[in-house]
């Protein structure tokens, strides 16, 4: 990528909320229907003689968005009909919004947003292998959020960070699932590259379905529009679109621009006064604290780790479940908590195929029990991990008598541990030996051995502290 070059980048990102209902009717928003259109209406099928009826919780989750980015949000806003006729658009033209979105302004990142307005959702196509398009029209008419940002990104990892942090708040908020797998979330990008400080000409990267895509689209199509420029050509404004497998955009049509789609105010919608119908400061007020927000909060307060901290706050669900069990601690007991619950909590449920999501956690009662038994010294490290799995699998888990049960608490009765440690030298003399001439790497394995004779219930801090004694 040449030094020459300034690379301009806008991003517009369209996100379907996660409201019970469709935009204009009462079809069930449901991403997860198998069954092909059914979902559907007569007013998602555009017959004649229906009418739009708006989804006022579509339109308030459009606002804790706008609140949440820092954002104005308009009073008067209307709806519009954008004009073009495509398969997947059964009315010929899309409900969107033009000259009055919900939002405007708001940063992600420091990088300035335009607007957030709120539209329809198109059909969803597939090809068949005799040559023939056939549409569902389940997402026919599903809410979808649509943000655009300044032309002020200027490279692939900007881009990408800044998505990251859109779906962390459309999730934080309840906004959206904004899966992007799922199609819930798909970004487009508007590229360009000039050797001064004017734009050049913009190429549209369509529906990018994954962060990684949007990071590899850019970088291509930045290096496509630099080596055209430095042979003498020309970049086309068009809409491109991004093979994953070649690792290469393509051409797909003639971009078009705001005239072409002929908008005017949809007579069947009428006009609306958000802040008559919204109590748009009590909703301010609802917004929980971000993601960015809590990790700058986590890292000063508790002194956790960048890595950790981020897996902690990506999702709402977990940062809160850390926030309660970590309420008037210190770092120490943070730091432990976050190990427990990063490292093992996660393993444990990863290796059985779960979600990592507070539902799937120990209960707050259980976890602080184990928390406290390892820090009274009452449960090894050992200890604890044996008995997460009980306490993943029944949320009512009595920890300690389990723990006492399934012999796992610890043992700090100094003469029985003197014993074992006699034991242990007695029987190793060899390597006495080879600790003795300098090999001090022996010690731990006298402390294993110490540990393996207690069955870990021995305190492994005390056997050290015997072992030292013993060998001294």
């Amino acid at each position: 990528m040449s030094s020459r070059y300034t690379t301009t980048i806008g991003l517009e990102i369209h996100a379907e909320l996660n409201t019970q209902s469709k935009m204009w009717c009462g079809c069930k928003n449901d991403p997860y229907e198998e069954k092909p259109n059914a979902n559907v209406c007569e007013v998602c099928m555009a017959h004649p003689g229906t009418l739009p009826v708006p989804n006022k919780e579509a339109i308030r989750k459009v606002i804790q968005v706008g609140l949440a980015l820092g954002s104005k949000i308009a009073d008067f806003t209307e709806f519009d009909r954008k004009n073009y006729f495509y398969p997947d658009i059964p009315k010929g033209y899309q409900i969107s919004q033009y000259l009055y979105p919900i939002v405007s302004g708001g940063a992600i990142n420091g990088i300035a947003i335009t607007r957030v307005h709120l539209e329809e959702d198109t059909a969803s196509s597939s090809h068949d292998n005799e040559g023939y398009t056939l549409v569902n029209y389940n997402r026919a008419g599903v809410p979808l959020m649509e943000l655009v940002t300044e032309p002020v990104i200027h490279s692939a990892e900007e881009a990408g960070a800044f998505a990251r942090e859109l779906q962390r708040i459309l999730r934080y908020v309840g906004a959206s699932e904004a899966n992007m797998e799922m199609g819930q979330m798909r970004v487009e990008a508007n590229i360009s590259v000039s050797k001064d400080k004017t734009f050049g000409t913009k190429c549209e990267v369509k529906n990018l379905n994954s962060f990684k895509s949007v990071e590899d689209a850019i970088r291509f199509e930045v290096e496509r529009h630099i080596a055209l420029i430095e042979e003498g050509g020309k970049v086309v404004q068009e809409t491109r679109g991004w093979d994953e497998v070649k690792q290469e955009t393509f051409s797909q049509r003639k971009k078009e621009n705001a005239h072409d789609y002929r908008y005017f105010p949809d007579p069947d919608l009428p006009k609306m006064y958000l802040h008559e119908v919204f109590d748009i400061e009590a909703m301010r007020k609802e917004i929980p604290e971000l993601a960015s927000s809590r990790a700058k909060r986590l890292t000063v307060d508790y002194a956790l780790k960048s890595d950790i901290v981020e897996i902690i706050v990506n999702d709402r669900g977990t940062a809160e479940y850390f926030d309660t069990l970590v309420s008037g601690k210190d770092s120490a007991y943070a730091n432990l908590v976050a190990n427990y619950l990063v490292v093992d909590v996660f393993g444990l449920l990863k290796k059985e195929g779960k979600a990592l999501v507070a539902e799937n956690f120990p209960s707050h009662t259980a976890f602080s029990t184990l928390l406290a038994m390892i820090s009274a010294n009452e449960l090894s490290s050992r200890g604890a991990k044996d008995l997460l799995p009980f306490m993943l699998a029944d949320k009512s888990l009595d920890v300690k008598k389990t723990a006492e049960k399934k012999g796992l608490i610890q043992t700090n009765d100094t003469e029985a541990l003197k014993k074992i440690v006699t034991d242990v030298i007695a029987e190793s003399a060899k390597q006495v030996a080879d600790y003795k001439s300098g090999k001090e790497s022996m010690f731990m394995y006298f402390v294993g051995q110490c540990m393996k004779k207690s069955k870990g219930a021995g305190n492994p801090q005390l056997f050290q502290e015997l072992l030292k004694d013993a060998l001294a």
